[in-house]
């Protein structure tokens, strides 16, 4: 990728997160040619070495003369609302490799913490030719089961000694993972924690035939990260039915409209004038039962042109 290019989708990852009109245009413009990319999503709770093993995963395919993108999802500054952690300090051994665009992009308040720029912005990198997308996310415990929604393969990074991991799997983050991978496995515990986890998984049921394995990692020395790989590429061999792969996008792209009305109706309220004064005004009315929230919804959205007041 020539430095024109990469300057291009800056900018234009730029207008998809500032939600600017000629983004939107982009994209619908763009779309035809996407659907070709292979998104991993990478999740699990703060502290498990994500970003490395990211990092490494994506110097792995690189090897492989793939051509990666990499959306680092960082918490929102409360100050500019952008990414706290920015590119400059993520994966500087990429830096000058032209086959890696790599961006921080923040949550914007997104419950989750994967905002629709994150999706728009993967459908970006699908249409310039990037032949995987690596997502990182925030990693903040069960709201990353949003992650599902965007990755064809969603990897729940885990490392042993952080106490209630096996229960926070049982929270939640059990039903999203494609492959678990055991990070820092060289820590003491890890042989104990992997029994834990194959013992939880092997009474899980199975999802399409698919029984998610576990795989050791310490990315820190790139050791495990060729064996993820080749787990990645068997659960890409599993579900790269042309039904399986349809079945995952029609699933996607329902939600995604659901997401998209949210956005559309928010954005035409807050243009009628319902801002966060409106809205406290109506929520003390609420509280003092002056009103009920079903009438109050009613009347926001009379004010906006759609339904009728009661």
């Amino acid at each position: 990728m020539r430095a024109g290019e990469v300057r291009a989708i800056s900018r234009a990852v730029t207008a998809i997160e500032n939600r600017e009109p000629e983004g939107e245009k982009l994209l619908r413009e763009l779309f035809p040619h996407t659907g070709k990319a292979y998104r991993i999503g990478v999740t699990g709770a703060p502290g498990t070495g994500k970003s490395t093993l990211v990092d490494k995963l994506a110097a792995h395919y690189r090897g492989q003369k793939k051509t990666v993108g990499i959306i680092a999802v960082d918490p929102s500054s409360p100050f500019t609302g952008g990414a706290i952690l920015g590119d400059r300090v993520r994966m500087q051994g990429h830096a000058t490799d032209a086959g890696i665009f790599i961006r921080s992009m923040a949550t914007r308040g997104s419950l989750g913490g994967l905002a629709q720029a994150t999706s728009d912005t993967a459908l970006l990198l699908d249409a310039a030719g990037k032949e995987f997308v690596l997502v990182e996310t925030v990693g903040v415990g069960q709201g990353e089961i949003e992650i599902v929604r965007l990755a064809d393969c969603t990897l729940v990074v885990l490392v042993p000694g952080m106490g209630d991991d096996v229960q926070n799997l049982k929270a939640g983050l059990m039903e999203i993972a494609d492959i678990f991978v055991l990070n820092k496995c060289d820590r003491e515990g890890a042989d104990r924690f992997e029994e834990q986890l194959r013992a939880i998984l092997a009474i899980a049921p199975e999802r399409g035939g698919w029984h998610p394995p576990v795989v050791r990692t310490i990315a820190t020395e790139n050791k495990g990260i060729s064996e993820l790989a080749r787990e990645i590429e068997r659960f890409r061999q599993h579900t790269s039915g042309p039904e399986n792969r349809r079945a995952r996008e029609i699933e996607l792209w329902k939600q995604r409209l659901v997401d998209l009305l949210e956005q559309r109706l928010i954005e035409r309220v807050t243009r009628a004038g319902i801002d966060e004064a409106a809205l406290a005004s109506l929520a003390e009315k609420i509280a003092n039962r002056e009103t009920d929230p079903y009438s109050a919804v009613n009347e926001i959205l009379a004010k906006a042109g759609i339904g009728e007041s009661t």
